[in-house]
């Protein structure tokens, strides 16, 4: 029996990307720390792997993808 209305659901594949603290900002990672690291230097590997916040652009629509978060 399909849903009238709706109960908003969370999208899984977001929830394992980004994550929301406590103040409501959302955190996400960078791209580009997979593969071909070895043309990288140290610096650039380490200041990939640090979390940071999404941009305005994309955080309503990240938001409403995790309705519970």
């Amino acid at each position: 029996m399909p849903r009238i209305g709706g109960k908003a659901k969370t999208r899984k594949a977001v929830a394992k990307r980004f994550k929301v603290t406590g103040t409501g900002k959302i955190l996400r990672r960078k791209q580009g720390k997979r593969h071909l690291l070895q043309c990288k230097s140290r610096k650039r590997k380490r200041s990939l792997s640090k979390a940071v916040v999404v941009c305005d652009a994309d955080h309503k629509r990240v938001k409403e993808n995790l309705p519970f978060a």
